[in-house]
C-alpha cells in the first residue's frame, strides 16, 4: 500500500483540489480514498494496477460527500424553520455537534452485524429498555445484553487498538 500511496497520492490530491477548490477538503477526501482502498484487498490489487480505479474511488467518495452535504443542509434548514416556530429549539451549533457525534457513532458501529448495531441504537440512542429491544428484534433479553457488550467492546477496540 505504501508504494500505491506514494505513487498516486500526489495526482489524486491535485485532481481533488481542482474539483473541490480547497486543499483541506481535498486532503480529507484523498485520505478517505486510500483508506477505502486499503480496507479491501481486491481494491488494493486493482489500485496498484490502475489510476482509473483510484480516481473512481475518489469520485464515488465525492458523490457520497455531496449527498451527505445536501442532506445536512436540508436538515439544518428544516431545523432552522422549526426553531422559528419553537423558541426552545436547539441552536445550530448544538445541532452540528449532534450531527458530528452521530457520524462518529456510525464510524464506530461500522463492521458490526445488523442486530448488534440495532440493539445498541435502540437501547442507547432511543432509550428503549432491554426488554423492549429484545421484543423488537425477536430475541431474548440475554442476547440483547450480549449484543450490547459486543458493541461496547468493538468500540473500545477501535478507540484503543493497542
Amino acid at each position: 500500500m505504501h508504494d500505491v500511496y506514494s505513487e498516486h497520492h500526489g495526482w489524486v490530491f491535485g485532481w481533488l483540489r481542482k474539483k473541490l477548490g480547497c486543499a483541506h477538503n481535498a486532503a480529507d477526501v484523498a485520505q478517505d480514498t486510500f483508506l477505502r482502498i486499503l480496507s479491501s484487498r481486491d481494491a488494493l490489487l486493482q489500485a496498484s494496477q490502475s489510476r482509473g480505479y483510484i480516481a473512481t474511488t475518489a469520485r464515488n467518495l465525492l458523490i457520497d460527500r455531496a449527498r451527505r452535504q445536501r442532506l445536512e443542509k436540508a436538515y439544518l434548514e428544516e431545523l432552522a424553520l422549526l426553531a422559528l416556530e419553537h423558541p426552545g429549539a436547539p441552536s445550530a451549533e448544538r445541532i452540528w455537534e449532534t450531527l458530528d457525534a452521530l457520524e462518529q457513532i456510525c464510524r464506530l458501529l461500522d463492521g458490526l452485524g445488523s442486530k448488534p448495531r440495532e440493539a445498541f441504537l435502540l437501547h442507547y440512542l432511543e432509550g428503549q429498555p432491554q426488554a423492549q429491544v429484545a421484543e423488537h428484534l425477536g430475541i431474548s433479553v440475554r442476547m440483547v445484553q450480549k449484543y450490547l457488550v459486543q458493541v461496547l467492546l468493538h468500540c473500545q477496540t477501535l478507540r484503543d487498538p493497542s
